[in-house]
């Protein structure tokens, strides 16, 4: 918008056979509304990519469209000015520069739109020289868009294979994997409220579900034991906070790194007594205090196939008398205090019969097939 001197400016990314509104600046609007009377009138919309439209005209074609007044269009002209923004807003769209972008393949993946180019207060046509800047900055901004894409892909990526291993040392447990996703929504309510960072909260959303990964090598004869296990048996049992940590170890990856922290000190007690290696206080990482929290939470205030769930009430109760116990008492005023929130998870991730039955009769489950894949 600076460099064209256009008056306001929106940006499409396509998605399939649609373009998608994403942002959309006005320097006038905002002027005249303010930035909460600009967010009501950008609503999230979707346009079809066909000749209807001046912006789907230029994904299909490729091309940039230089039109001087919106309000007076050629005889001929395939797409249509849909005044419906400008009867809402109060704006009179005239000039509009509509550019392409487009990956390196030469594929659309968005389109950029600018609207009335000022000189002086009036309203003038974008000229050539700014049409041509534009297609440069547009090619560039396909490239970023594709980058910044495929960065949230394979971050998404990474955080699918992750829950897909926690699901797995899970699935010889006697937990579900509605468990992980609850606990790891806890930890990252509870470290928000403790006031981390949203790069930090995000983090420990993203590692926390790893925390019993170690069960994996725990025999099966000791981790689905159905009474109390012996103090042989606990003192083996106690072991896969130390195997998680070294599963996950010396990754190059960021979280995965902290997910070797979190399984080997989520079983830690804020008093010293905890396991496995009886750290006190604030020596146990932060995100061992929140992750032990979290899923000691889960396991009281959730059914399990080998006991109902405690209520809420009760939880609470306990939660205040481990306070310096097994818990930092700091972590659990952030839990209690986002208790609202902490309800929306239990409902959303709630456990259904169906996810019991993997340890009832493994033949329930479902074959899948080759259309499954």
């Amino acid at each position: 918008m600076d460099f064209s001197g256009a008056d306001g400016a929106t940006l499409y990314l396509k998605r399939g056979d649609f373009l998608d509104f994403h942002i959309a600046l006005n320097k006038s609007l905002e002027r005249r509304l303010g930035k909460g009377g600009m967010s009501i009138l950008y609503e999230k919309f979707s346009i079809p990519i066909s000749t209807n439209s001046m912006a789907g005209y230029c994904a299909l074609s490729g091309k940039p469209l230089n039109m001087p007044d919106m309000q007076d269009l050629p005889a001929g002209t395939q797409f249509r000015h849909n005044r419906d923004f400008d009867e809402k807003a109060g704006y009179d769209t005239h000039s509009v520069l509509t550019v392409p972008m487009q990956d390196r393949m030469g594929q659309c993946v968005g389109v950029i739109q600018l609207v009335n180019a000022m000189d002086e207060g009036k309203i003038i046509p974008f000229d050539s020289d700014t049409e041509m800047l534009m297609q440069a900055f547009s090619s560039q901004a396909g490239v970023s868009i594709v980058n910044a894409q495929l960065d949230e892909e394979l971050s998404k990526a990474h955080q699918e294979t992750l829950f897909r291993l926690s699901t797995a040392a899970e699935y010889r447990d006697k937990e579900t994997s509605n468990h992980i996703k609850r606990m790891s929504h806890y930890s990252r309510i509870i470290a928000k409220e403790y006031g981390l960072p949203k790069d930090d909260v995000m983090s420990i959303y993203a590692s926390s579900p790893m925390h019993d990964v170690g069960k994996i090598g725990i025999p099966d004869h000791i981790l689905q034991k159905p009474g109390l296990l012996d103090p042989e048996e606990r003192a083996l049992m106690e072991t896969h906070a130390i195997i998680g940590a070294h599963i996950l170890k010396d990754s190059n990856v960021a979280v995965v790194r902290q997910a070797a922290v979190v399984a080997l000190t989520h079983h830690e007690k804020f008093d010293g007594t905890g396991y496995p290696r009886k750290l006190k206080g604030r020596n146990i990482p932060l995100v061992g205090r929140i992750c032990a929290l979290a899923d000691v939470f889960d396991a009281l205030s959730s059914k399990r196939c080998y006991k109902e769930p405690w209520s809420e009430d009760k939880v609470m109760t306990f939660l205040q008398t481990q306070k310096g116990k097994h818990f930092d008492p700091e972590m659990v005023d952030c839990l209690l205090k986002c208790m609202t929130e902490v309800r929306d998870i239990q409902v959303r991730h709630m456990d259904t019969d169906e996810d019991f039955d993997k340890f009832r009769n493994i033949r329930l489950l479902k074959v899948p097939t080759l259309n499954d894949a």
